[in-house]
């Protein structure tokens, strides 16, 4: 009888102790991976840059019409960004195509954003492609200025970035050379959800 009871009371402390385990099991792999595994905490596809490091420059920018204006004119809003010449190979037109699309897979937030395509040529621009991007503002700049403020990966050019400027007018992210719109959507919704300016 005392047998029975001693094995009872073992099969009880079992019981309770696998219940026990199978709760704990969850926080102590959490625990494991975070400080054993250690993830690398990014979460962003683009690379963050420092904005107290990029202000907005004058860049010497002026309309297709030859009036003077410079990239501060649109802060207040977050600026998609690109560089290339006025004659927008098919690389250009890509870039022109995702901004839009990106913009408008916003939905509702896309009146925060604004595109433009900074152009570093006298290249005359195809009047078919400014009526089929319409929205994107577009300046002519000075593109050693322009060179001088804009971040590249090593081995990459101006125009094989996109670029995003805080509303404050900070350079704060640039996405990589041939990048995945589909991850840059993902970057532009957060920060239109962590940010209340813009």
């Amino acid at each position: 009888m005392e047998k029975t009871s001693n094995n009872q009371t073992k099969k009880g402390r079992l019981k309770l102790f696998l219940v026990l385990a199978v709760c704990a099991a969850p926080m102590i792999l959490s625990y494991l991976t975070y400080f054993v595994i250690k993830p690398s905490g990014r979460t962003n596809y683009g690379t963050i840059l420092d904005p107290r490091s990029y202000p907005l420059p004058k860049l010497g920018g002026h309309l297709l019409g030859g009036d003077a204006k410079e990239l501060d004119a649109y802060k207040g809003k977050w600026i998609m960004l690109q560089v290339d010449t006025g004659d927008c190979n098919e690389r250009c037109k890509k870039k022109l195509y995702d901004m839009r699309q990106l913009r408008t897979a916003q939905g509702k937030e896309m009146e925060r954003i604004e595109r433009v395509w900074l152009i570093i040529d006298d290249s005359p621009v195809d009047t078919v492609l400014l009526r089929e991007y319409d929205g994107t503002r577009i300046l002519r700049v000075d593109g050693a200025l322009l060179k001088k403020w804009l971040p590249t990966e090593p081995g990459t050019e101006l125009n094989d970035h996109m670029y995003m400027i805080d509303p404050l007018g900070n350079l704060m992210m640039r996405f990589p050379k041939a990048a995945d719109p589909n991850k840059i959507k993902k970057d532009i919704s957060k920060l239109l959800r962590a940010s209340a300016i813009g």
